[in-house]
Protein backbone atom coordinates (compact mmCIF):
# COMPACT_ATOMS: atom_id res chain seq x y z
CA UNK A 1 0.00 0.00 0.00
CA UNK A 2 0.99 3.56 -0.83
CA UNK A 3 1.99 5.69 1.96
CA UNK A 4 0.21 8.81 0.12
CA UNK A 5 -2.57 8.46 -2.44
CA UNK A 6 -3.47 11.81 -4.11
CA UNK A 7 -6.40 11.55 -6.93
CA UNK A 8 -7.74 13.93 -9.36
CA UNK A 9 -7.09 17.48 -6.80
CA UNK A 10 -8.37 20.07 -7.98
CA UNK A 11 -8.49 23.62 -6.22
CA UNK A 12 -9.02 27.34 -7.56
CA UNK A 13 -9.22 30.42 -5.85
CA UNK A 14 -11.75 33.03 -6.72
CA UNK A 15 -11.99 31.38 -10.53
CA UNK A 16 -8.45 30.99 -11.10
CA UNK A 17 -6.77 27.07 -11.33
CA UNK A 18 -4.31 26.85 -8.74
CA UNK A 19 -3.87 23.02 -9.42
CA UNK A 20 -5.92 20.88 -11.87
CA UNK A 21 -6.64 17.32 -11.85
CA UNK A 22 -3.31 16.63 -9.78
CA UNK A 23 -2.65 12.21 -9.25
CA UNK A 24 0.33 10.84 -7.56
CA UNK A 25 1.71 8.51 -5.08
CA UNK A 26 4.22 7.87 -2.55
CA UNK A 27 5.98 4.59 -1.75
CA UNK A 28 6.48 3.57 1.94
CA UNK A 29 10.41 4.91 2.79
CA UNK A 30 10.62 6.85 -0.42
CA UNK A 31 12.02 10.72 -1.22
CA UNK A 32 9.57 11.87 -3.42
CA UNK A 33 10.15 16.08 -4.66
CA UNK A 34 7.48 17.82 -6.23
CA UNK A 35 9.30 20.53 -8.51
CA UNK A 36 8.21 23.54 -11.11
CA UNK A 37 8.51 26.91 -11.40
CA UNK A 38 7.20 29.73 -9.28
CA UNK A 39 3.07 29.50 -8.89
CA UNK A 40 3.03 25.82 -10.34
CA UNK A 41 0.68 24.86 -7.58
CA UNK A 42 3.69 23.16 -5.57
CA UNK A 43 2.29 24.16 -1.89
CA UNK A 44 -1.04 24.33 -2.92
CA UNK A 45 -0.78 20.25 -2.67
CA UNK A 46 0.95 20.66 0.69
CA UNK A 47 -2.11 23.16 1.93
CA UNK A 48 -4.85 20.49 0.72
CA UNK A 49 -2.70 17.37 2.38
CA UNK A 50 -2.36 19.55 5.82
CA UNK A 51 -6.24 20.63 5.40
CA UNK A 52 -5.02 24.49 5.39
CA UNK A 53 -7.22 24.69 2.25
CA UNK A 54 -10.09 22.29 0.61
CA UNK A 55 -9.96 21.06 -2.30
CA UNK A 56 -12.63 21.53 -4.95
CA UNK A 57 -12.62 18.24 -6.13
CA UNK A 58 -10.52 15.03 -5.83
CA UNK A 59 -9.08 12.99 -2.80
CA UNK A 60 -6.20 12.23 -0.65
CA UNK A 61 -5.35 9.24 1.92
CA UNK A 62 -3.09 8.58 3.92
CA UNK A 63 -1.86 4.45 4.45
CA UNK A 64 -5.51 3.99 3.51
CA UNK A 65 -7.48 6.95 5.98
CA UNK A 66 -8.97 9.33 3.90
CA UNK A 67 -7.66 13.01 4.89
CA UNK A 68 -10.05 15.41 3.28
CA UNK A 69 -12.56 13.95 6.35
CA UNK A 70 -10.37 15.27 8.98
CA UNK A 71 -9.68 18.56 10.23
CA UNK A 72 -6.01 20.64 9.74
CA UNK A 73 -5.57 19.65 13.76
CA UNK A 74 -6.37 15.96 13.55
CA UNK A 75 -3.35 15.75 10.65
CA UNK A 76 -0.48 15.38 12.81
CA UNK A 77 -2.22 12.77 14.74
CA UNK A 78 -2.37 10.38 11.99
CA UNK A 79 1.18 10.97 11.42
CA UNK A 80 2.23 13.85 9.02
CA UNK A 81 4.16 16.67 10.00
CA UNK A 82 5.29 19.67 7.79
CA UNK A 83 7.19 22.78 7.16
CA UNK A 84 6.55 25.82 5.76
CA UNK A 85 8.23 28.02 3.03
CA UNK A 86 8.39 31.21 5.67
CA UNK A 87 9.79 29.44 9.18
CA UNK A 88 7.08 29.47 11.57
CA UNK A 89 9.03 29.37 15.46
CA UNK A 90 8.41 30.82 18.46
CA UNK A 91 11.18 33.39 17.80
CA UNK A 92 11.59 34.70 21.60
CA UNK A 93 11.74 31.21 22.90
CA UNK A 94 14.29 28.49 23.35
CA UNK A 95 15.17 26.12 20.54
CA UNK A 96 14.51 23.43 23.28
CA UNK A 97 10.88 25.20 23.78
CA UNK A 98 9.83 25.21 20.32
CA UNK A 99 10.87 21.28 19.98
CA UNK A 100 8.87 21.06 22.92
CA UNK A 101 5.73 22.68 21.25
CA UNK A 102 6.73 19.54 18.34
CA UNK A 103 5.78 17.29 21.05
CA UNK A 104 2.24 19.15 21.84
CA UNK A 105 0.52 15.78 19.68
CA UNK A 106 2.20 13.35 21.86
CA UNK A 107 0.60 14.86 25.74
CA UNK A 108 -1.73 12.35 27.03
CA UNK A 109 -1.82 13.51 30.48
CA UNK A 110 -4.64 15.51 31.58
CA UNK A 111 -4.15 19.20 33.23
CA UNK A 112 -5.52 18.07 36.96
CA UNK A 113 -2.29 15.55 36.77
CA UNK A 114 0.05 18.13 35.43
CA UNK A 115 -1.34 20.77 37.92
CA UNK A 116 -0.05 17.75 41.01
CA UNK A 117 2.81 16.76 38.76
CA UNK A 118 2.22 13.40 39.25
CA UNK A 119 4.57 9.99 38.59
CA UNK A 120 2.62 9.85 34.92
CA UNK A 121 3.49 13.49 34.13
CA UNK A 122 6.91 13.11 35.53
CA UNK A 123 7.72 10.01 33.15
CA UNK A 124 5.88 11.09 30.09
CA UNK A 125 8.11 14.40 30.42
CA UNK A 126 10.95 12.72 30.67
CA UNK A 127 10.51 10.60 27.67
CA UNK A 128 9.31 13.89 25.63
CA UNK A 129 13.18 15.25 26.64
CA UNK A 130 14.53 12.31 25.14
CA UNK A 131 12.70 11.92 22.18
CA UNK A 132 14.17 15.89 21.94
CA UNK A 133 17.73 14.95 22.49
CA UNK A 134 17.30 12.23 19.86
CA UNK A 135 16.33 14.62 17.46
CA UNK A 136 19.31 16.90 18.49
CA UNK A 137 21.67 14.61 18.00
CA UNK A 138 20.36 13.35 14.69
CA UNK A 139 20.97 16.81 13.53
CA UNK A 140 24.24 17.80 15.30
CA UNK A 141 21.71 20.62 17.05
CA UNK A 142 22.92 19.89 20.80
CA UNK A 143 24.95 23.70 20.76
CA UNK A 144 21.71 25.01 19.94
CA UNK A 145 19.27 23.86 22.45
CA UNK A 146 19.33 26.87 24.82
CA UNK A 147 19.71 29.22 22.31
CA UNK A 148 17.08 31.86 22.00
CA UNK A 149 15.86 31.14 17.76
CA UNK A 150 15.81 35.16 17.44
CA UNK A 151 19.66 34.95 18.04
CA UNK A 152 20.19 32.42 15.47
CA UNK A 153 21.42 32.29 11.80
CA UNK A 154 18.27 31.74 9.01
CA UNK A 155 19.93 28.68 8.26
CA UNK A 156 19.90 27.54 11.71
CA UNK A 157 16.56 28.36 12.17
CA UNK A 158 15.29 26.38 9.43
CA UNK A 159 17.09 23.18 11.01
CA UNK A 160 15.21 23.89 13.96
CA UNK A 161 11.76 24.16 12.47
CA UNK A 162 13.10 20.67 11.01
CA UNK A 163 13.17 19.27 13.92
CA UNK A 164 10.79 20.64 15.74
CA UNK A 165 8.30 18.34 12.89
CA UNK A 166 10.63 15.52 13.83
CA UNK A 167 9.89 15.57 17.33
CA UNK A 168 6.26 15.26 16.19
CA UNK A 169 7.52 11.68 15.11
CA UNK A 170 5.80 11.93 11.62
CA UNK A 171 5.49 9.00 9.29
CA UNK A 172 5.26 10.79 6.58
CA UNK A 173 7.28 14.43 6.54
CA UNK A 174 6.20 17.48 3.87
CA UNK A 175 9.31 19.69 3.48
CA UNK A 176 8.04 23.10 1.81
CA UNK A 177 11.50 23.98 0.04
CA UNK A 178 14.03 23.04 3.11
CA UNK A 179 17.00 24.16 0.80
CA UNK A 180 15.66 27.66 0.35
CA UNK A 181 18.20 30.54 1.56
CA UNK A 182 21.23 27.95 2.86
CA UNK A 183 24.33 28.25 1.64
CA UNK A 184 25.79 25.08 -0.08
CA UNK A 185 27.58 23.72 3.29
CA UNK A 186 24.15 23.94 4.86
CA UNK A 187 22.03 22.09 1.75
CA UNK A 188 24.79 19.49 1.62
CA UNK A 189 24.13 19.14 5.93
CA UNK A 190 20.68 18.97 4.63
CA UNK A 191 21.04 16.33 2.41
CA UNK A 192 22.66 14.20 4.81
CA UNK A 193 20.47 14.43 6.92
CA UNK A 194 17.70 13.84 4.97
CA UNK A 195 18.93 10.97 3.82
CA UNK A 196 19.24 9.86 7.73
CA UNK A 197 15.83 10.92 8.19
CA UNK A 198 14.83 8.47 5.67
CA UNK A 199 16.79 5.48 6.89
CA UNK A 200 17.47 5.61 10.28
CA UNK A 201 13.66 7.08 11.55
CA UNK A 202 12.25 5.26 8.12
CA UNK A 203 9.97 7.98 7.37
CA UNK A 204 8.88 9.07 3.75
CA UNK A 205 9.68 12.63 3.33
CA UNK A 206 7.91 14.58 0.15
CA UNK A 207 9.38 18.04 -0.52
CA UNK A 208 8.89 21.16 -2.97
CA UNK A 209 11.85 22.02 -4.00
CA UNK A 210 13.71 24.41 -6.54
CA UNK A 211 17.62 23.34 -5.91
CA UNK A 212 17.70 20.65 -8.47
CA UNK A 213 21.33 19.59 -7.08
CA UNK A 214 19.39 18.72 -3.71
CA UNK A 215 16.79 16.94 -5.31
CA UNK A 216 18.97 15.07 -8.15
CA UNK A 217 21.16 14.03 -4.53
CA UNK A 218 18.80 12.65 -2.69
CA UNK A 219 15.21 12.09 -4.59
CA UNK A 220 13.87 8.52 -5.00
CA UNK A 221 11.39 10.03 -7.73
CA UNK A 222 10.01 13.56 -8.44
CA UNK A 223 6.79 15.10 -10.12
CA UNK A 224 7.10 18.41 -12.41
CA UNK A 225 4.11 20.33 -12.51
CA UNK A 226 3.55 23.96 -14.61
CA UNK A 227 0.19 25.85 -14.28
CA UNK A 228 -1.34 23.55 -12.20
CA UNK A 229 -1.21 20.08 -13.56
CA UNK A 230 1.27 17.01 -13.71
CA UNK A 231 4.01 17.61 -16.26
CA UNK A 232 6.19 14.54 -15.77
CA UNK A 233 6.48 11.71 -12.97
CA UNK A 234 9.94 9.31 -12.70
CA UNK A 235 12.94 9.21 -11.92
CA UNK A 236 15.01 12.70 -11.10
CA UNK A 237 16.95 12.12 -14.34
CA UNK A 238 13.82 11.43 -16.66
CA UNK A 239 11.95 14.23 -15.78
CA UNK A 240 14.73 16.54 -16.05
CA UNK A 241 15.31 15.68 -19.81
CA UNK A 242 11.37 15.64 -20.16
CA UNK A 243 10.72 18.34 -23.17
CA UNK A 244 7.79 19.62 -21.49
CA UNK A 245 9.41 20.04 -18.45
CA UNK A 246 12.50 21.70 -19.98
CA UNK A 247 9.76 24.14 -22.20
CA UNK A 248 8.33 25.02 -18.59
CA UNK A 249 11.49 25.69 -17.13
CA UNK A 250 13.17 27.55 -20.06
CA UNK A 251 10.11 28.98 -21.58
CA UNK A 252 10.44 27.70 -24.45
CA UNK A 253 7.93 25.28 -26.42
CA UNK A 254 7.50 21.28 -27.10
Amino acid sequence: MSDLVVENLSLSFGGVMAIKDVSFSVEPGEIYAIIGPNGAGKSTIFNAISRIYRPDAGSISFRGQPLLERKANQIVDLGIARTFQNIELFENATVLDNLLVGRSSKVRTGWVSEWFFTRRVRAEEHAHRRKIEEILDLLDMQHYRYEKVADLAYGARKNVELARALCAEPQLLLLDEPASGLNPEETTDMSFWLKDIKEELGVTVVMVEHDMNLVGRIADRCMALANGQVLAVGSVADVQGDAHVQAAYLGGTV
